[in-house]
């Protein structure tokens, strides 16, 4: 068989090896001649699936590395009988660390305790689930919007996107892109939700660029200056609104969920879906090919205070700043559009809290419960 793969998928060799002849591509490059002759198709959510892609062609089978599906026309690919397979909840802790480490470069810039801060989560999948989990760890009050879910298993503990803006210091976004149903989130923050945010607030979006009305935010950020805005995704990437960019606290070019971990994790699921689909066996886990970490442990002392301590490793891991500085580093050699693309193509080995080994004391006490409640390895001396 034959296989066109994005360029950014990791492992394609070693997973999709034994299926035939593996062609490598930029996912913004993959257009219809591209995919004519193959018969398998495995792409990251910049590349849109539908019939200007495949009508024509003789892929039996599309996989997509990434938990979104808006990119792909599903019901094309029923109607072709075309195999299909996403990969749920990847990159979901990679998402989550990037949240936590702005969090914390925020916390240390503008001198608040984030434990005295209240977070509305709003999309309590995947990772907006294992954001909350993490930050009560550190006791930080959470209020949880999330309407389907809601709905689903009867919560009477979630609230309303309007209770949680007007009550929370920090909205993270971490819905998907709906345009209909009962609960759209095309810009579920609408001027008038942007306009209620609280002077103050901390707004986090990566979740989906057009679920925030980009004009509105650009507007109260110009007039007022008076929220904190870290951006992940936009509206029209890559062409991304230049002001906006400039006037944000961190912007980074739909990265957050680019660990190497998440990306891997991507490339297995696919690879097991698509073993499944021709009624192959998969013989491949990540387990026996993925790379060691390269910062493999740090050893703390009992003593260390815990916030300073729990920082210290957040940053040796990942340093949302690292992002912010590379990508601004490419936006003023190769202009902002172009930046966008290039930056997540030569994107750096970026590994999740969960692959470094933090060594403590037993008598740590809080430092041992916030450095397990944020996801890295915990190991005890003597043990």
């Amino acid at each position: 068989m034959r296989l066109l793969v994005d360029q950014n998928v990791p492992l394609a060799e070693e997973f999709f090896g034994e299926l035939g002849e593996i062609t490598r591509m930029p996912g913004r490059e993959i257009d219809n001649d591209a995919v004519r002759d193959q018969d398998i198709l495995v792409v990251r959510s910049i590349t849109q699936v539908d019939a200007a892609l495949l009508e024509g062609s003789s892929v039996r089978f599309v996989g997509t590395c990434t938990i979104g599906t808006d990119h792909v026309d599903m019901d094309y690919l029923r109607k072709r009988q075309i195999g299909f397979a996403s990969a749920p909840g990847c990159n979901a802790e990679s998402v989550v660390d990037y949240v936590l480490s702005s969090l914390l470069m925020l916390a240390e810039e503008q001198d608040f305790v984030l434990a005295e801060r209240t977070v509305g989560i709003v999309g309590a999948g995947n990772v907006g689930d294992r954001l909350r989990q993490r930050l009560e760890e550190l006791d930080v009050t959470c209020l949880i919007c999330d309407p389907p879910r809601a709905k689903q298993e009867n919560r009477d503990d979630f609230l309303d996107i309007d209770t949680v803006i007007k009550r929370a210091d920090i909205v993270s976004l971490h819905t998907p892109l709906t345009n209909e149903g009962e609960h759209p989130t095309r810009h579920l923050l609408d001027a008038t939700r942007i306009a209620a945010l609280k002077p103050g607030t901390l707004l986090i979006n990566t979740g989906r660029g057009t679920c925030i009305d980009t004009m509105a935010l650009r507007q109260r950020l110009e007039e007022r200056a008076d929220l904190s805005t870290v951006l992940d995704v936009w509206k029209n990437e890559p062409a991304i609104d230049q002001v906006l960019c400039d006037l944000v606290d961190i912007a980074t070019p739909h990265i957050a969920g680019y660990s190497l971990d998440g990306k891997m994790r991507g490339t297995e699921l696919v690879y097991q879906a698509m073993m499944r689909h021709f009624g192959l066996p998969a013989r491949r886990k990540l387990g026996q090919i993925k790379p060691d970490n390269w910062l493999r442990k740090i050893v703390l002392s009992g003593s260390a205070p815990p916030m300073e301590a729990l920082s210290l490793c957040v940053r040796a891991c990942y340093d949302v700043r690292r992002d912010m500085l590379g990508f601004d580093r490419y936006r003023q050699r190769l202009g902002l559009t172009q930046a966008f693309d290039r930056y997540r193509a030569e994107y750096p080995v970026r590994r999740e809290f969960s692959t470094l080994r933090v060594e403590l004391k037993k008598n740590s006490g809080d430092l041992r419960d916030a450095i397990e409640g944020f996801g890295f390895k915990l190991k005890l001396a003597g043990k």
